[in-house]
Order: C-alpha cells, then structure tokens, then sequence
C-alpha cells in the first residue's frame, strides 16, 4: 500500500484530474526547491531524504514519464501524448512540451506542503517559464540546489545503481543495498537497473547536461538562488551538507 506521502503524489504522476488524497496537511515553514544535479549523482536519494524532513513533495518530470507509458490511453493528457511521442521516435521532449506538462500540474506546485522539483527546470528556457507559473501562482523558489561531483564518482555510482519497478525507491548495490538482493524493502517489487544508467548511455547523458545546465546554474547564480553542495561519500553525508547549507539543524 502507498503511504499518505505516496498517493500526495498522485496528481503530480497523473495530472489535475487524479486529485491526492488524503490531502497532506500544511507545513508551518513550506519548503520550494529545486534540485540540480548530473545523471546518477543522487537528486533523487536527497529528494526523499529532504521529503521526509520536510514534508514537501518529490516532483520529479522523470516519474511523471515513466508512469505515463503504462498509463491507459484515457488518462494521457495532451502534454503527455506529445512527450511520449518524441521520447518514441528517440528524440529529446522539446522545452515547451515539458513546461505544458508542468503547467498540467500546477495544484502540485501550490501544495501547502511546498515542492522538491528534480528534473525541472533543465534549460534557461525551462526556469524562465517556471518563474512565469509560479508569479501566476504567487510563489517564490526558497533556493536551487546543485549537488556537485566528479564525474568518475558519478559514473561509479550509476554503476550500481537500481531502482524498484514498482514504487521507484532506488538502491545502490554498495551504498545502500537492499536487505534481499534485488527485492525493494519497501514494497517487494523487483529493482533493476535503468537502460540510461549504463555507462555509456551516462557518458552521453553527462555531456548533455552540462552543456545545457551550465547557463542554468549561472541564472540562478545571479538570481542568489544557487547553494552549492559538495556530494559526500553517502547519501546520508550528503544530506547532512544539505541542511547545513540550508541552515537547518538535523
């Protein structure tokens, strides 16, 4: 069964038709964050972490895709056709095609929870319309997260990494493996490991995201938005730089 947190996630993964219920409760102090970051170097683990301190929500464009493919037909919305028809001719989801699909879920962005965004914005163009929606919404971001880190970590990383075919909860076979040896502890689904986690396909996705988050992170930078964090040797020293960064106490 899900967790509360889990179905809060539900309008996110499917659109403003699947309202989350239960509802969260509101948070005194809601946390709006975006989280940057290269291919395999564990925006996702901080996600969660920062989550389940917060109690803000996961968005992750990532999850809304890869639900979106098993979805029946009926429940795709306009923006998820149009993404799932370039991502099957192999190409790249164009800017605007992504920011539809975030426009799609708004409510998820005025949650009382607050929001953790990962994998959104990618591109200038993505942030520019993101800071569109959110003056629409009356919302601001509190910071932009980038989480920095060799690329031969990284690729290290991504290397074990596996994820649970049901509930999407990620492992790592060294840093964080699972009690029994490919069954998530959580749910007992199956974990594998991603297509585009294998390093070739991580060398490709690296190169990409370089070329389009370094002007990302510079307009944040000029924004005073940017909060720099050095990735430590575990998801849980990682989290622990997070909070210092942010000020807040474990």
């Amino acid at each position: 069964m899900p967790t509360p947190r889990q179905q809060a996630r539900i309008t996110w993964l499917k659109g403003a038709d699947f309202p989350c219920e239960p509802f969260p409760a509101p948070q005194s102090r809601p946390w709006r964050l975006v989280l940057l970051g290269a291919p395999g170097i564990g925006k996702g683990t901080q996600a969660e972490l920062l989550a389940r301190k917060f109690g803000a929500c996961q968005l992750s464009t990532g999850d809304v895709f890869r639900v979106a493919k098993r979805a029946p037909e009926e429940e795709k919305t306009p923006a998820i056709r149009e993404a799932l028809e370039y991502m099957k001719a192999g190409k790249l989801v164009p800017d605007a095609t992504v920011v539809a699909l975030v426009e799609e879920r708004k409510p998820c962005l005025r949650c009382t929870t607050g929001f953790l965004l990962d994998g959104f914005p990618r591109t200038v163009f993505q942030a520019v319309e993101l800071e569109r929606i959110l003056r629409q919404e009356q919302l601001t971001l509190d910071a932009v997260l980038s989480y920095d880190l060799a690329e031969a970590k990284i690729l290290d990383r991504v290397n074990g990494r596996r994820v649970c075919a049901k509930c999407k909860i990620s492992y790592h076979l060294k840093d964080q493996p699972p009690q029994v040896e490919g069954v998530c502890d959580r749910c007992g689904g199956p974990l594998y490991q991603r297509e585009d986690d294998r390093p070739e396909a991580v060398h490709v996705r690296m190169e990409t995201y370089l070329h389009s988050t370094e002007p990302l992170i510079d307009h944040y930078q000029r924004q005073g938005l940017i909060v720099h964090i050095e990735c430590g040797d575990t998801p849980q020293e990682t989290f622990a730089r997070t909070l210092t960064a942010l000020r807040i106490s474990g």
